[in-house]
């Protein structure tokens, strides 16, 4: 069964959290996750047994000494939509991203993997599909990303590109980007589609002009 979320109300105020630096979950974007660590394997069984949900969340660079990490902020909440476990005793699973909260606090548990109190309220418009989507730049977001892959030699599925909707597309290749984790955390905190599209458009103009190109026209 899909489950489908009107309203923040309609989501869970605590929810686990797993936080893994450079890892972005967008709503209605797909994440895989192999994940073999025992306390994340105890999260997924818990969220199994209840509603399927946890936070992807990165830790915040400013306090790169803190134990346990000190959480960013902003997170997104994905609902577990395909699970499989394996013979070495991994589980594979797809979270899709539902949307974005806001940590208010940590709960105090005996459990190895931490939980959070969230706020949902700020994203409820994350929960509409396509909002905002006739507002972004498509071809000036399709140009950069063609020289990008053009300055590193890799291809495309142009068709498939073509075809999707500017919110598949805009969330795509700000999952798939090869960015740092303060970068991801930007893109995952831009106000809408149209700015999230303008973050990675301005993030891959930075990384072309800093590092320059080869005689081969590569990145170097």
């Amino acid at each position: 069964m899909i489950e489908t979320y009107q309203t923040s109300a309609d989501l869970p105020q605590t929810i686990p959290v797993f936080p893994l630096d450079g890892a972005l979950l967008l709503p209605r974007s797909q994440l895989p996750l192999n994940i073999f660590e025992p306390r994340y394997l105890q999260m997924i069984d818990a969220a199994m047994a209840g509603d399927r949900i946890i936070g992807m969340i990165q830790t915040d660079s400013a306090a790169p000494d803190q134990d346990p990490p000190e959480l960013c902020e902003i997170g997104c909440a994905g609902r577990i939509t395909s699970y499989a476990e394996t013979p070495d005793q991994r589980i594979l699973i797809t979270l899709t991203g539902i949307s974005r909260f806001k940590v208010t606090s940590e709960v105090p548990s005996s459990a190895i993997f931490r939980t959070v109190i969230v706020d949902f309220k700020s994203f409820d418009n994350d929960l509409i599909a396509g909002l905002g989507e006739e507002d972004v730049d498509r071809d000036g977001l399709l140009t950069a990303f063609r020289s990008y892959l053009d300055a590193n030699d890799l291809q495309a599925d142009w068709e498939e590109v073509t075809s999707v909707s500017n919110e598949t597309l805009v969330n795509a290749l700000s999952m798939m980007s090869p960015y740092q984790a303060r970068d991801k955390q930007a893109l995952l905190e831009a106000a809408d589609l149209k700015s999230r599209a303008e973050v990675l458009v301005a993030l891959t103009a930075m990384a072309m002009a800093s590092h320059g190109a080869g005689e081969d026209g590569r990145l170097q």
